[in-house]
């Protein structure tokens, strides 16, 4: 598995396309820190005025980044351009241990917790994510597999928290929308 990885990792990053580099280096740079999914759960809480979303989305971020960032460490695996130093990428980082991805992780684990407050974004959410992830194999820092495990360990992350979020609302703010849980059901007239 590990020379498939590294022969696609090293495929990919000697045919880059120019016109391609620009935006790659963009959305790894908006996935830093969990940026663009911040900024998103910002609009998101002033939009549906639900102020849970921006602290929920908080937390898949950073449980994400710090999930990542301690498996890197146990993990010690070297990012492709210091295993192969003809390779130059297109961004350098300020740590060299690559497995798993923490662009991965938080996008996906952010992804997931959007997803949950808007479902019918949710394969905007996912694509975001996903180029998010790919973009830093493109750019030369990650290979797929750091990236592939990144983006499972943030959606399970985003999945714990969105579920821990479900389990500890009061139970009438789990009732269906628009039931009122002060008013008994009535009862039909008998046809």
């Amino acid at each position: 598995m590990t020379a498939i990885d590294e022969h696609l990792q090293r495929w990919v990053v000697e045919h880059r396309v120019d016109v391609l580099d620009s935006p790659f280096i963009a959305l790894s740079h908006i996935g830093s820190f969990g940026l663009v999914w911040l900024i998103a759960a910002a609009v998101g809480t002033v939009v549906w005025r639900r102020p849970e979303v921006l602290l929920l989305t908080t937390a898949a971020v950073v449980f994400a980044d710090a999930a990542a960032l301690a498996l890197k460490l146990f993990i010690e695996r070297p990012r492709p351009y210091v295993r192969f130093p003809e390779q130059e990428p297109l961004l350098h980082t300020a740590f060299d241990y690559s497995l798993p991805s923490g662009h991965a992780a938080t996008s996906f684990a952010a992804a997931t917790v959007l997803t949950r407050f808007a479902p019918r974004l949710g394969p905007a959410f996912f694509v975001l994510a996903a180029a998010v992830a790919w973009s830093r194999v493109y750019v030369g820092v990650h290979y797929p597999s750091d990236v592939l495990l990144g983006a499972l360990l943030g959606t399970a992350i985003g999945a714990a928290l969105v579920w821990l979020e479900e389990r500890t609302k009061p139970a009438r703010a789990r009732r269906r929308p628009g039931a009122d849980p002060q008013r008994s059901p009535q009862r039909q007239p008998p046809g």
